[in-house]
């Protein structure tokens, strides 16, 4: 049987986003995002947070994307497998890292905060201007029904419908 490897994580990023290229030109960008919960504790009646970090990775245009539009305090969902990888410092000694990895079709990333006037550079909005007459309005009456049951006359349509 073949197993599951899926993470889903909604939080904020806890840095600015460090975008980097291959030598072959590929991009990626790494995010640090943090989930936090809370809850009383039942002992001493105070409020106990808990925050929880994880390193996250995208590659390709994903990374590109992330790195134009996210900064530090952007709420965000990501959706990766996890990944462990080994690598040697400069001392020669084995070190292991975990990380979430967004890529290909398996992973996502949306960018939860909404885009406002601060996000575009405080580019004034085109503002619509109101019409210096008002339109015409159109009366509408309705004619008593005599007969709910009745049969409507619908000799007045002409379309066709296409379906």
């Amino acid at each position: 049987m073949a197993g599951i490897n899926k993470v889903i994580l909604v939080g904020n990023l806890g840095q600015d986003v460090e975008l980097k290229y291959t030598s072959d030109g590929r991009a990626i960008t790494n995010l640090s995002v943090a989930t936090s919960e809370s809850w009383t504790d039942k002992n001493t009646g105070q409020k106990v947070d808990k925050t929880e970090w994880h390193r996250v990775s995208l590659f390709g245009k994903l990374a590109e994307i992330a790195g134009q539009y996210l900064h530090k305090g952007s709420k965000v969902y990501v959706e990766g497998n996890l990944r462990t990888r080994k690598w040697q410092d400069q001392t020669g000694a084995d070190h292991f890292t975990t990380e979430i990895v967004v890529s290909g079709f398996n992973g996502t990333l949306q960018m939860l905060d909404r885009r406002d006037n601060a996000d575009m550079g405080g580019a004034p909005q085109p503002q619509q201007s109101a019409p210096s007459a008002p339109a015409p309005q159109q009366q509408v009456t309705a004619a008593p029904i005599s007969d709910p049951i009745a049969p409507v006359d619908n000799s007045g349509f002409d379309d066709d419908i296409p379906f």
